[in-house]
């Protein structure tokens, strides 16, 4: 464990060298960003509208009491979807999709030798390849947490009008009420962690890849396992210390 801990440390600090041309890393950059965020607005839509419709619903099913008002059902959706949905289970959705693909783009060009190529020629490979997409990953992560945010809301209201279970109305009574800023922050200050985490550790099992195509596919699991178990670990550790 110390000895994995260790070289993941040297990695990251090895990333963060000064790069010996700024502009090549940041049309990387760039890239990564464009693939990390536009490619992946898809599958957070989807998933965002109908977790913040099911999240009302259920919530409109267990306040069925007379003597709680329907306008709470509101406050309960927005405080969930801003607090953990969104940014939780958008980062796992996200370790499945981008930190697959990162672990195994950089597995694959360990195998193929492109990475020792890369360091013959005198280029600093985890800065060239890791860094362009950690900085990546700390900027469209929160802003795709965001988004998620925006469609889960407007998914409760949907739900609101379409079942009829909540009044519209009262739904957006119970968005207004109560609101507290701090949940933004701690849902920002996750996505900015997630965002981290998921580059750095696929990122880390990618490069130390060995053997064939075999080895890349395990080496996209275990990074995508590890991502995970890390996100939760951290929404726990933030949310304690924040909340």
């Amino acid at each position: 464990m110390f000895t994995t801990l260790g070289k993941y440390i040297l990695l990251i600090r090895l990333s963060f060298k000064k790069p010996e041309k700024f502009s090549v890393y940041w049309g990387e950059i760039m890239r990564e960003m464009v693939s990390i965020g536009i490619g992946s607005m898809g599958i957070i839509s989807i998933i965002s509208v109908f977790i913040g419709a099911v999240a009302t619903i259920q919530v409109a099913f267990q306040l069925a009491s007379p003597l709680v008002p329907r306008s709470i059902a509101g406050s309960i959706s927005r405080d969930s979807t801003i607090l953990e949905f969104s940014p939780t289970i958008s980062a796992l959705v996200l370790a499945g999709r981008v930190g697959s693909s990162i672990a195994s783009q950089i597995g694959t060009m360990r195998v193929t030798e492109q990475i020792d190529a890369l360091e013959i020629m005198g280029v600093n490979a985890p800065g060239y390849l890791i860094a362009p997409k950690i900085f990546a990953g700390i900027i469209m992560v929160p802003m795709l947490v965001i988004y998620s945010m925006v469609l889960g809301i407007l998914g409760g209201y949907l739900a609101c009008a379409i079942t009829g279970d909540i009044a519209t109305t009262d739904y957006v009574m119970g968005l207004r009420d109560g609101f507290q800023p701090i949940i933004i922050q701690v849902a920002l200050v996750k996505a900015f962690f997630y965002g981290f985490i998921i580059t750095s550790i696929c990122a880390y099992q990618g490069f130390y890849t060995s053997g064939g195509a075999l080895e890349v596919g395990q080496s996209a699991t275990t990074g995508v396992v590890y991502s995970c178990i890390f996100i939760l670990f951290a929404d726990l550790i933030i949310t304690s210390a924040m909340l």
